[in-house]
């Protein structure tokens, strides 16, 4: 009977354990925006294979469009979140302390599509062109005054629209000369239509800062393990999905609604691999930093939009402080 009742107490203190331990979890909302998507891959794969909870983070993914990421996580009212490098700048113009801790793409997906019988393959070439744009706001938008400032140019040398994310029947049905898209979007769908295309993108003329995972001051001087846990989380998300694309398609067909009754699954897997091939630095960095040279573009563009009011010290925006070289890990 003692022996039982020893056998009992231990059995009952290691489930106490055990309940404590998991209690432990930092629960974790980490607003993206958007809706469930393949482009989210490395998130559904740090999910999947526990790279949150090897940190002890218990990470839901927010995909509410209407959620103001840097407002929330500026205001300190969430740890952690997910958006672009225009985004923080406009934060840190506000006044809101929010910090960039580990860039996501490494080349900007911003990009003008159009189909090859048009024979539009430089900025120059779109003068007086119906140009399509989803909106005049955003990192689209940004993408395109960057290229036209490069070249000399203005939005009065075209013919530029609001048509929201409808590029792809306007341009087959021959409603506009090119679009302002995504990178990893667009000219897939026109290809696998069997449009051949011309892609002007960003990235081959400047470098600058699109999404990454974010953070504020308060979060990195109070807990900077904690800061440390997420961004070895996502990094790992990140550098498992280069790794084994073919498995991260499928942690997506799990995760992402609708996402197996897709008729076109090539082109989803298209979209996958145009999107991992974003994410490695061009010059030898370890996954995750960002460049200081391709922040302060990225301002000067803003800054002469007139969408920065003060001076701003890149330096202050982000840090790679909390990067983990992962490049020796499989």
């Amino acid at each position: 009977m003692k022996k039982t009742f020893v056998l009992f107490l231990a059995v009952m203190i290691s489930f106490l354990m055990a309940g404590n331990a998991f209690s432990a979890s930092e629960k974790i909302s980490l607003p993206v925006g958007f809706v469930p998507n393949v482009q989210f891959a490395p998130l559904y794969v740090a999910l999947e294979k526990g790279f949150f909870a090897d940190e002890d983070l218990d990470v839901t993914l927010d995909h509410n469009m209407e959620i103001d990421t840097v407002a929330l996580v500026g205001a300190g009212r969430l740890p952690f979140g997910i958006c672009s490098g225009e985004q923080v700048l406009l934060g840190r113009n506000q006044g809101l302390p929010i910090t960039y801790i580990a860039e996501w793409y490494q080349q900007y997906p911003v990009g003008i599509v159009s189909l090859k019988e048009k024979n539009l393959e430089t900025i120059e070439s779109l003068r007086g062109k119906r140009i399509g744009i989803p909106l005049l706001s955003g990192a689209s938008y940004i993408g395109l005054e960057a290229l036209l400032q490069d070249a000399g140019m203005t939005d009065q040398d075209l013919i530029l629209e609001a048509v929201g994310y409808a590029q792809v029947e306007l341009l087959t049905t021959g409603k506009l000369d090119a679009g302002v898209i995504y990178t990893t979007n667009e000219p897939i769908q026109l290809q696998e239509l069997g449009y051949e295309t011309n892609l002007i993108r960003v990235s081959d003329t400047m470098a600058m800062v699109s999404n990454g995972l974010v953070t504020n001051e308060k979060t990195i001087t109070e807990n900077p393990e904690l800061v440390e846990r997420m961004t070895r989380a996502f990094v790992r998300g990140l550098q498992y999905t280069m790794a084994h694309p073919d498995e991260a398609y499928e942690i997506c067909l799990k995760v992402v609604d609708n996402l197996k009754d897709v008729e076109n699954q090539n082109l989803q897997k298209r979209v996958l691999e145009e999107t991992i091939s974003l994410y490695t630095p061009e010059d030898g960095r370890p996954l995750g930093t960002s460049d200081p040279a391709s922040w302060q573009t990225m301002a000067d563009v803003m800054r002469k939009m007139g969408y920065l009011e003060v001076n701003i010290d890149v330096n202050d925006v982000f840090t790679n402080d909390f990067i983990p070289d992962l490049r020796a890990e499989p």
